[in-house]
Protein backbone atom coordinates (compact mmCIF):
# COMPACT_ATOMS: atom_id res chain seq x y z
CA UNK A 1 0.00 0.00 0.00
CA UNK A 2 1.46 3.02 -1.19
CA UNK A 3 2.28 5.66 1.14
CA UNK A 4 0.62 9.41 0.76
CA UNK A 5 2.94 12.02 -0.60
CA UNK A 6 1.50 14.33 1.83
CA UNK A 7 2.95 12.24 4.79
CA UNK A 8 7.16 12.55 4.17
CA UNK A 9 9.09 15.75 4.90
CA UNK A 10 8.31 18.63 6.81
CA UNK A 11 5.23 20.16 7.58
CA UNK A 12 4.28 23.90 8.50
CA UNK A 13 1.67 26.06 9.97
CA UNK A 14 -1.47 27.46 8.26
CA UNK A 15 -2.20 31.29 9.08
CA UNK A 16 -3.30 33.65 6.79
CA UNK A 17 -4.03 31.48 4.22
CA UNK A 18 -0.20 30.76 3.54
CA UNK A 19 2.13 27.71 4.72
CA UNK A 20 4.38 29.11 7.27
CA UNK A 21 7.27 27.70 9.58
CA UNK A 22 7.24 28.35 13.31
CA UNK A 23 8.52 31.20 15.28
CA UNK A 24 10.71 29.15 16.95
CA UNK A 25 11.72 26.82 13.93
CA UNK A 26 11.59 24.08 16.07
CA UNK A 27 9.69 20.60 14.94
CA UNK A 28 8.27 17.38 16.67
CA UNK A 29 8.31 13.80 14.86
CA UNK A 30 5.21 12.40 14.06
CA UNK A 31 5.04 8.67 14.86
CA UNK A 32 3.63 5.84 13.42
CA UNK A 33 1.92 3.89 16.29
CA UNK A 34 1.88 0.50 14.46
CA UNK A 35 5.67 0.11 13.74
CA UNK A 36 7.31 3.25 16.08
CA UNK A 37 8.84 4.42 12.84
CA UNK A 38 9.08 8.42 12.32
CA UNK A 39 6.42 9.59 9.76
CA UNK A 40 7.68 12.98 8.88
CA UNK A 41 7.97 16.29 11.08
CA UNK A 42 5.57 18.92 12.08
CA UNK A 43 5.79 22.37 13.09
CA UNK A 44 6.13 23.01 16.73
CA UNK A 45 3.98 25.90 17.33
CA UNK A 46 4.10 28.87 19.68
CA UNK A 47 1.96 31.32 21.79
CA UNK A 48 3.41 34.30 19.27
CA UNK A 49 2.20 31.73 16.53
CA UNK A 50 -0.61 31.62 18.06
CA UNK A 51 -0.93 35.42 18.35
CA UNK A 52 -0.53 35.90 14.40
CA UNK A 53 -2.80 33.14 13.75
CA UNK A 54 -5.71 34.97 15.75
CA UNK A 55 -4.51 38.18 14.11
CA UNK A 56 -5.09 36.64 10.76
CA UNK A 57 -9.13 34.77 11.59
CA UNK A 58 -9.96 38.17 12.89
CA UNK A 59 -8.83 40.24 9.72
CA UNK A 60 -10.83 37.28 7.94
CA UNK A 61 -13.90 37.87 10.47
CA UNK A 62 -13.95 41.61 9.78
CA UNK A 63 -12.91 41.80 5.97
CA UNK A 64 -14.56 40.28 2.89
CA UNK A 65 -15.60 36.65 4.95
CA UNK A 66 -18.24 38.48 6.93
CA UNK A 67 -19.69 40.08 3.51
CA UNK A 68 -20.45 36.24 2.71
CA UNK A 69 -24.17 35.45 2.55
CA UNK A 70 -25.38 32.41 4.30
CA UNK A 71 -26.10 30.65 0.28
CA UNK A 72 -22.32 31.72 -0.49
CA UNK A 73 -21.38 30.08 2.84
CA UNK A 74 -24.02 26.80 1.69
CA UNK A 75 -22.18 26.65 -1.47
CA UNK A 76 -18.68 26.62 0.44
CA UNK A 77 -19.09 24.27 2.66
CA UNK A 78 -21.17 21.81 0.11
CA UNK A 79 -17.62 22.63 -2.44
CA UNK A 80 -15.78 21.46 0.64
CA UNK A 81 -17.96 18.14 1.29
CA UNK A 82 -17.07 17.49 -2.59
CA UNK A 83 -13.05 17.95 -2.27
CA UNK A 84 -13.06 15.85 1.19
CA UNK A 85 -15.27 13.13 -0.40
CA UNK A 86 -12.79 12.90 -3.57
CA UNK A 87 -9.66 12.24 -1.52
CA UNK A 88 -11.55 10.42 1.38
CA UNK A 89 -9.42 7.17 0.19
CA UNK A 90 -6.28 9.33 0.82
CA UNK A 91 -7.36 10.75 4.20
CA UNK A 92 -8.48 7.45 5.89
CA UNK A 93 -4.69 6.30 4.66
CA UNK A 94 -3.23 9.51 6.50
CA UNK A 95 -5.28 9.31 9.61
CA UNK A 96 -4.75 5.25 9.68
CA UNK A 97 -0.93 5.93 9.84
CA UNK A 98 -0.80 8.71 12.35
CA UNK A 99 -2.75 7.31 14.93
CA UNK A 100 -2.93 3.94 14.50
CA UNK A 101 -7.06 3.11 13.64
CA UNK A 102 -7.66 0.47 11.54
CA UNK A 103 -8.53 1.37 7.38
CA UNK A 104 -11.75 -0.64 8.00
CA UNK A 105 -12.59 2.32 10.84
CA UNK A 106 -11.25 5.43 9.26
CA UNK A 107 -12.41 4.06 5.71
CA UNK A 108 -16.02 4.25 7.53
CA UNK A 109 -15.90 7.68 8.42
CA UNK A 110 -16.74 8.80 4.90
CA UNK A 111 -20.47 8.56 4.97
CA UNK A 112 -20.98 10.09 7.86
CA UNK A 113 -18.49 12.96 7.97
CA UNK A 114 -20.45 13.27 4.66
CA UNK A 115 -24.17 13.37 6.53
CA UNK A 116 -22.32 15.83 9.11
CA UNK A 117 -20.83 18.23 6.35
CA UNK A 118 -24.27 18.34 4.64
CA UNK A 119 -25.70 19.34 8.09
CA UNK A 120 -23.65 22.20 8.43
CA UNK A 121 -24.62 23.26 5.32
CA UNK A 122 -27.98 22.92 5.82
CA UNK A 123 -27.73 25.06 8.76
CA UNK A 124 -26.36 28.71 7.33
CA UNK A 125 -29.04 30.37 8.05
CA UNK A 126 -29.16 30.15 11.59
CA UNK A 127 -29.40 33.57 12.22
CA UNK A 128 -31.91 34.87 9.82
CA UNK A 129 -33.61 37.79 10.49
CA UNK A 130 -36.74 38.02 12.63
CA UNK A 131 -39.54 40.23 14.03
CA UNK A 132 -40.99 39.20 17.03
CA UNK A 133 -44.88 40.69 17.97
CA UNK A 134 -44.14 43.54 20.39
CA UNK A 135 -46.47 44.46 23.41
CA UNK A 136 -44.49 47.86 23.63
CA UNK A 137 -45.82 50.74 21.74
CA UNK A 138 -47.17 50.54 18.10
CA UNK A 139 -44.56 52.76 17.30
CA UNK A 140 -41.02 50.44 18.23
CA UNK A 141 -40.37 47.36 15.53
CA UNK A 142 -37.60 45.32 16.79
CA UNK A 143 -35.33 43.21 14.60
CA UNK A 144 -34.18 39.86 16.20
CA UNK A 145 -30.68 37.83 14.75
CA UNK A 146 -28.32 35.63 15.73
CA UNK A 147 -24.77 36.89 14.78
CA UNK A 148 -21.40 35.03 15.04
CA UNK A 149 -19.56 35.01 17.80
CA UNK A 150 -16.18 35.86 15.54
CA UNK A 151 -12.93 33.79 16.55
CA UNK A 152 -13.21 30.35 17.69
CA UNK A 153 -10.26 28.43 19.28
CA UNK A 154 -10.55 24.46 18.62
CA UNK A 155 -8.46 22.06 20.68
CA UNK A 156 -8.85 18.75 19.27
CA UNK A 157 -7.61 15.19 20.31
CA UNK A 158 -5.60 12.71 18.81
CA UNK A 159 -8.06 9.97 18.74
CA UNK A 160 -9.97 10.58 16.00
CA UNK A 161 -9.09 14.15 14.05
CA UNK A 162 -10.46 13.29 10.92
CA UNK A 163 -13.88 13.96 12.57
CA UNK A 164 -13.10 15.77 15.14
CA UNK A 165 -11.68 18.89 13.28
CA UNK A 166 -15.08 19.00 11.72
CA UNK A 167 -16.98 19.60 15.01
CA UNK A 168 -15.00 23.06 14.72
CA UNK A 169 -14.70 23.81 11.40
CA UNK A 170 -18.25 22.79 10.24
CA UNK A 171 -20.41 25.47 12.63
CA UNK A 172 -17.04 27.89 12.15
CA UNK A 173 -17.92 28.18 8.32
CA UNK A 174 -22.03 27.67 8.61
CA UNK A 175 -22.35 30.57 11.09
CA UNK A 176 -19.74 33.14 9.71
CA UNK A 177 -17.02 32.54 12.13
CA UNK A 178 -13.08 32.32 11.83
CA UNK A 179 -10.66 29.65 13.57
CA UNK A 180 -7.46 27.88 15.09
CA UNK A 181 -7.26 24.65 15.13
CA UNK A 182 -5.01 23.24 17.46
CA UNK A 183 -4.86 19.78 16.35
CA UNK A 184 -3.16 16.74 19.15
CA UNK A 185 0.54 16.75 18.40
CA UNK A 186 0.68 13.07 18.43
CA UNK A 187 -2.07 12.66 15.64
CA UNK A 188 -1.95 15.85 13.23
CA UNK A 189 -1.16 15.31 9.74
CA UNK A 190 -5.32 14.84 9.22
CA UNK A 191 -6.05 18.42 9.95
CA UNK A 192 -2.97 20.17 8.05
CA UNK A 193 -4.48 18.15 4.64
CA UNK A 194 -7.66 18.76 5.41
CA UNK A 195 -7.63 22.04 5.54
CA UNK A 196 -4.96 22.13 2.60
CA UNK A 197 -8.07 20.96 0.90
CA UNK A 198 -10.57 23.27 2.47
CA UNK A 199 -8.12 26.11 0.87
CA UNK A 200 -8.22 24.35 -2.47
CA UNK A 201 -11.59 24.11 -2.15
CA UNK A 202 -11.96 28.22 -2.11
CA UNK A 203 -11.97 28.92 1.65
CA UNK A 204 -10.79 32.45 2.35
CA UNK A 205 -7.49 33.59 3.04
CA UNK A 206 -7.70 33.02 7.59
CA UNK A 207 -11.14 31.78 7.93
CA UNK A 208 -9.60 28.38 9.09
CA UNK A 209 -5.81 28.48 10.53
CA UNK A 210 -3.77 25.70 11.88
CA UNK A 211 -1.68 25.47 14.64
CA UNK A 212 0.06 22.57 15.78
CA UNK A 213 2.41 22.15 18.87
CA UNK A 214 1.78 21.01 22.27
CA UNK A 215 -0.97 22.00 24.44
CA UNK A 216 1.38 23.93 27.33
CA UNK A 217 2.18 26.12 24.47
CA UNK A 218 -0.33 26.49 21.61
CA UNK A 219 -3.37 25.17 23.25
CA UNK A 220 -2.79 27.50 26.35
CA UNK A 221 -2.42 30.30 24.34
CA UNK A 222 -5.44 29.83 22.62
CA UNK A 223 -7.62 29.39 25.99
CA UNK A 224 -5.84 32.50 27.30
CA UNK A 225 -5.49 35.12 23.96
CA UNK A 226 -8.08 37.89 24.27
CA UNK A 227 -9.15 37.92 20.84
CA UNK A 228 -10.50 34.60 20.80
CA UNK A 229 -13.96 34.76 21.67
CA UNK A 230 -14.94 30.95 21.95
CA UNK A 231 -13.20 27.65 22.60
CA UNK A 232 -14.04 24.12 22.16
CA UNK A 233 -11.97 21.24 23.74
CA UNK A 234 -12.32 17.73 24.00
CA UNK A 235 -9.62 15.87 26.22
CA UNK A 236 -9.26 15.62 30.06
CA UNK A 237 -11.04 16.91 32.99
CA UNK A 238 -7.75 18.36 34.18
CA UNK A 239 -6.17 19.99 30.75
CA UNK A 240 -10.41 21.34 30.65
CA UNK A 241 -9.88 22.94 34.22
CA UNK A 242 -6.86 24.54 33.16
CA UNK A 243 -8.69 26.08 30.14
CA UNK A 244 -11.52 27.41 32.26
CA UNK A 245 -9.06 29.01 34.36
CA UNK A 246 -6.99 30.39 31.48
CA UNK A 247 -10.26 31.77 29.46
CA UNK A 248 -11.24 34.12 32.79
CA UNK A 249 -9.72 37.02 31.18
CA UNK A 250 -12.14 37.76 28.53
CA UNK A 251 -15.40 35.55 29.48
CA UNK A 252 -14.55 33.61 26.22
CA UNK A 253 -17.10 31.00 25.54
CA UNK A 254 -16.22 27.47 26.19
CA UNK A 255 -17.46 23.82 24.86
CA UNK A 256 -16.08 20.83 26.96
CA UNK A 257 -15.94 17.67 26.35
CA UNK A 258 -14.27 15.55 29.20
CA UNK A 259 -13.41 11.94 30.00
CA UNK A 260 -16.37 9.35 30.52
CA UNK A 261 -16.59 5.98 32.35
CA UNK A 262 -19.56 5.33 31.05
CA UNK A 263 -22.08 2.21 32.15
CA UNK A 264 -23.52 -0.37 29.87
CA UNK A 265 -26.22 -1.96 31.41
CA UNK A 266 -27.04 -5.49 30.64
CA UNK A 267 -30.29 -7.26 31.77
CA UNK A 268 -31.24 -10.76 32.34
CA UNK A 269 -33.45 -10.69 29.69
CA UNK A 270 -31.21 -9.23 26.72
CA UNK A 271 -29.94 -10.85 23.61
CA UNK A 272 -27.05 -11.66 24.63
CA UNK A 273 -26.05 -12.13 20.60
CA UNK A 274 -26.24 -9.22 20.49
CA UNK A 275 -25.46 -7.69 23.86
CA UNK A 276 -21.89 -9.29 24.40
CA UNK A 277 -20.50 -7.79 20.98
CA UNK A 278 -22.22 -4.95 21.74
CA UNK A 279 -20.81 -4.10 24.83
CA UNK A 280 -17.53 -5.48 24.16
CA UNK A 281 -17.05 -3.12 20.93
CA UNK A 282 -18.64 -0.47 23.21
CA UNK A 283 -15.28 -0.37 24.88
CA UNK A 284 -12.85 -2.28 22.23
CA UNK A 285 -13.49 0.20 18.88
CA UNK A 286 -10.50 2.02 18.47
CA UNK A 287 -8.75 0.44 21.13
CA UNK A 288 -10.98 1.86 24.06
CA UNK A 289 -9.35 5.35 22.74
CA UNK A 290 -13.03 6.77 22.67
CA UNK A 291 -14.88 9.37 24.89
CA UNK A 292 -17.84 7.33 25.13
CA UNK A 293 -16.19 4.13 25.93
CA UNK A 294 -18.87 1.98 27.85
CA UNK A 295 -16.01 0.77 30.00
CA UNK A 296 -17.88 -0.02 33.30
CA UNK A 297 -20.20 -2.86 31.97
CA UNK A 298 -23.17 -3.80 34.68
CA UNK A 299 -24.74 -7.48 34.12
CA UNK A 300 -27.00 -8.92 35.81
CA UNK A 301 -26.58 -10.93 38.19
CA UNK A 302 -28.36 -14.27 36.85
CA UNK A 303 -26.76 -14.32 33.44
CA UNK A 304 -23.33 -12.33 35.22
CA UNK A 305 -20.66 -15.30 35.04
CA UNK A 306 -21.97 -16.49 31.04
CA UNK A 307 -21.70 -12.98 30.03
CA UNK A 308 -18.03 -12.74 31.84
CA UNK A 309 -17.03 -16.28 29.84
CA UNK A 310 -19.10 -14.85 26.09
CA UNK A 311 -17.11 -11.47 26.54
CA UNK A 312 -13.74 -13.27 26.96
CA UNK A 313 -14.37 -15.33 24.42
CA UNK A 314 -15.16 -12.85 22.06
CA UNK A 315 -12.31 -10.72 22.95
CA UNK A 316 -10.02 -13.45 22.02
CA UNK A 317 -11.10 -13.41 18.12
CA UNK A 318 -10.59 -9.97 17.77
CA UNK A 319 -7.88 -9.33 15.06
CA UNK A 320 -5.32 -6.87 16.15
CA UNK A 321 -2.08 -5.61 13.62
CA UNK A 322 -1.46 -2.71 11.48
CA UNK A 323 -4.59 -0.46 10.71
CA UNK A 324 -3.53 -1.07 6.54
CA UNK A 325 -4.18 -4.67 6.79
CA UNK A 326 -7.62 -4.93 5.92
CA UNK A 327 -8.47 -7.88 7.98
CA UNK A 328 -7.48 -5.90 11.50
CA UNK A 329 -9.90 -5.26 13.74
CA UNK A 330 -8.08 -3.47 16.49
CA UNK A 331 -5.06 -1.52 15.84
CA UNK A 332 -2.37 0.25 18.68
CA UNK A 333 -2.97 2.61 21.14
CA UNK A 334 -1.60 6.25 19.76
CA UNK A 335 2.19 6.30 22.14
CA UNK A 336 4.42 4.77 23.67
CA UNK A 337 3.35 6.90 26.79
CA UNK A 338 -0.55 5.75 26.64
CA UNK A 339 1.00 2.05 26.44
CA UNK A 340 2.52 2.79 29.39
CA UNK A 341 -0.42 4.48 31.29
CA UNK A 342 -2.93 1.85 29.88
CA UNK A 343 -0.53 -1.06 31.35
CA UNK A 344 0.04 0.91 34.88
CA UNK A 345 -4.09 0.17 35.15
CA UNK A 346 -3.93 -3.80 33.74
CA UNK A 347 -1.27 -4.46 36.57
CA UNK A 348 -3.75 -2.24 38.91
CA UNK A 349 -6.47 -4.42 37.87
CA UNK A 350 -4.83 -7.49 38.41
CA UNK A 351 -4.39 -6.72 41.78
CA UNK A 352 -7.49 -5.79 42.43
CA UNK A 353 -10.20 -7.83 40.16
CA UNK A 354 -9.67 -10.89 38.11
CA UNK A 355 -8.52 -10.83 34.77
CA UNK A 356 -10.04 -13.28 32.06
CA UNK A 357 -8.84 -11.85 29.31
CA UNK A 358 -5.85 -10.15 27.50
CA UNK A 359 -3.85 -7.54 29.59
CA UNK A 360 -0.89 -8.34 27.74
CA UNK A 361 0.71 -7.78 24.18
CA UNK A 362 -0.84 -9.83 21.65
CA UNK A 363 0.86 -12.18 19.43
CA UNK A 364 2.34 -11.38 15.83
CA UNK A 365 2.04 -7.58 16.91
CA UNK A 366 4.76 -5.55 14.43
CA UNK A 367 7.50 -5.13 16.54
CA UNK A 368 7.78 -1.50 17.44
CA UNK A 369 4.07 -0.62 17.90
CA UNK A 370 2.24 0.08 20.81
CA UNK A 371 0.10 -2.72 20.61
CA UNK A 372 -1.93 -4.31 24.02
CA UNK A 373 -4.82 -7.11 23.96
CA UNK A 374 -8.26 -6.56 24.41
CA UNK A 375 -8.53 -6.92 28.74
CA UNK A 376 -11.49 -8.35 30.22
CA UNK A 377 -11.68 -7.97 34.47
CA UNK A 378 -14.76 -9.43 36.05
CA UNK A 379 -15.02 -9.60 40.55
CA UNK A 380 -14.72 -5.72 40.21
CA UNK A 381 -16.25 -3.34 42.46
CA UNK A 382 -17.53 0.13 41.11
CA UNK A 383 -14.85 1.59 44.29
CA UNK A 384 -11.99 0.04 42.41
CA UNK A 385 -9.66 2.17 41.03
CA UNK A 386 -10.11 0.32 37.55
CA UNK A 387 -14.01 1.11 37.83
CA UNK A 388 -13.48 4.76 39.12
CA UNK A 389 -10.50 6.09 36.57
CA UNK A 390 -10.77 6.77 32.78
CA UNK A 391 -8.46 4.27 31.91
CA UNK A 392 -8.92 5.28 27.56
CA UNK A 393 -7.79 1.54 26.59
CA UNK A 394 -9.28 -1.43 25.53
CA UNK A 395 -9.63 -2.65 29.12
CA UNK A 396 -13.57 -3.32 30.51
CA UNK A 397 -14.51 -3.70 33.84
CA UNK A 398 -17.85 -6.17 34.58
CA UNK A 399 -19.36 -5.86 37.19
CA UNK A 400 -22.53 -7.41 38.56
CA UNK A 401 -25.87 -6.04 40.35
CA UNK A 402 -29.80 -7.10 41.15
CA UNK A 403 -32.00 -5.20 40.72
CA UNK A 404 -32.86 -1.95 38.58
CA UNK A 405 -32.05 0.30 41.32
CA UNK A 406 -28.90 -1.32 41.99
CA UNK A 407 -28.04 -0.73 38.53
CA UNK A 408 -29.02 3.11 38.78
CA UNK A 409 -27.06 3.68 41.59
CA UNK A 410 -24.05 2.04 40.65
CA UNK A 411 -24.09 3.51 37.31
CA UNK A 412 -24.34 6.65 37.98
CA UNK A 413 -21.88 6.49 41.26
CA UNK A 414 -19.08 8.42 38.85
CA UNK A 415 -18.14 11.64 38.74
CA UNK A 416 -18.48 11.38 34.69
CA UNK A 417 -22.07 11.81 32.68
CA UNK A 418 -21.31 11.54 29.32
CA UNK A 419 -22.97 8.17 27.88
CA UNK A 420 -24.77 4.85 29.26
CA UNK A 421 -26.14 2.23 27.51
CA UNK A 422 -28.86 -0.20 28.32
CA UNK A 423 -29.40 -3.56 27.18
CA UNK A 424 -33.04 -5.62 27.36
CA UNK A 425 -35.99 -6.57 25.66
CA UNK A 426 -38.66 -4.91 28.13
CA UNK A 427 -39.58 -1.58 26.98
CA UNK A 428 -40.31 -0.40 30.43
CA UNK A 429 -37.20 -1.58 31.70
CA UNK A 430 -35.33 0.27 28.50
CA UNK A 431 -37.20 3.39 29.38
CA UNK A 432 -37.08 3.59 32.92
CA UNK A 433 -33.33 3.14 33.01
CA UNK A 434 -32.17 5.44 30.13
CA UNK A 435 -34.13 8.40 31.95
CA UNK A 436 -32.24 7.54 35.26
CA UNK A 437 -28.65 7.29 33.70
CA UNK A 438 -27.03 10.70 34.30
CA UNK A 439 -25.34 11.22 30.91
CA UNK A 440 -26.03 13.37 28.16
CA UNK A 441 -26.39 10.42 25.76
CA UNK A 442 -28.19 6.84 26.76
CA UNK A 443 -28.30 3.99 23.77
CA UNK A 444 -30.78 1.44 23.86
CA UNK A 445 -29.43 -2.09 22.55
CA UNK A 446 -26.91 -0.71 20.69
CA UNK A 447 -23.39 1.43 21.20
CA UNK A 448 -22.12 4.25 19.84
CA UNK A 449 -24.65 5.40 16.99
CA UNK A 450 -24.68 9.09 16.91
CA UNK A 451 -26.55 11.42 14.09
CA UNK A 452 -25.46 14.97 13.17
CA UNK A 453 -28.56 16.52 13.74
CA UNK A 454 -28.94 15.03 17.34
CA UNK A 455 -25.47 15.40 18.70
CA UNK A 456 -24.13 14.40 21.74
CA UNK A 457 -23.05 16.30 24.74
CA UNK A 458 -22.12 15.86 28.39
CA UNK A 459 -22.64 16.23 32.16
CA UNK A 460 -20.99 16.59 35.44
CA UNK A 461 -17.27 16.32 35.30
CA UNK A 462 -17.70 14.88 31.26
CA UNK A 463 -18.25 19.07 30.37
CA UNK A 464 -20.99 20.53 29.03
CA UNK A 465 -21.84 22.04 25.79
CA UNK A 466 -23.01 19.96 22.81
CA UNK A 467 -21.58 18.82 19.54
CA UNK A 468 -24.28 18.29 16.73
CA UNK A 469 -27.72 19.43 16.36
CA UNK A 470 -29.08 22.84 16.07
CA UNK A 471 -27.31 23.92 19.88
CA UNK A 472 -24.26 23.18 18.39
CA UNK A 473 -24.85 25.70 15.38
CA UNK A 474 -26.00 28.34 17.69
CA UNK A 475 -23.34 28.03 20.23
CA UNK A 476 -21.34 29.48 17.48
CA UNK A 477 -23.82 32.42 17.29
CA UNK A 478 -24.95 35.18 20.09
CA UNK A 479 -28.69 37.01 19.66
CA UNK A 480 -28.75 40.49 19.03
CA UNK A 481 -31.78 42.66 19.02
CA UNK A 482 -32.18 45.77 17.31
CA UNK A 483 -35.15 48.39 18.19
CA UNK A 484 -36.08 51.06 15.72
CA UNK A 485 -38.49 54.06 16.36
CA UNK A 486 -40.40 54.57 13.74
CA UNK A 487 -41.63 57.83 14.29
Amino acid sequence: MNIPNFVSGTKQLLIGGQWVEPAGGERIEAINPATGEVLCHIAQGSAQDVDRAVAAARRAFEGPWSRFTPHERRKLLLRVHDAILDHFDELALIETLDMGAPLARTRGYKEWLSQLLQFYASQTGAGAVETPPMSIAPNFTALKQLMPVGVVGGIIPWNGPLMGMWWIYGPALATGCTAVLKPAEDASLSSLRVSELMMEAGVPDGVINVVTGYGKDVGQALAEHPDVDRVAFTGSVGTAQAIVRASAGNLKRLQLELGGKSPDIVFADADLDKAVPGAAMGVFTNTGQVCVAGTRIFVQRAIHDEFVQRMAAFAGTIRIGDGRDPDTQIGPLISRRQLERVMHYVDVGGKEARLVHGGGRPDGAPAGGFFIEPTVFADVRNDMTIAREEIFGPVASVIPFDTIEDALRLANDTPYGLAGGVWTSSLSTAHRVSQGIRSGTVWVNCYGVIDPAVGFGGTKMSGYGWKGGKEHVESFLYPKATYINLV
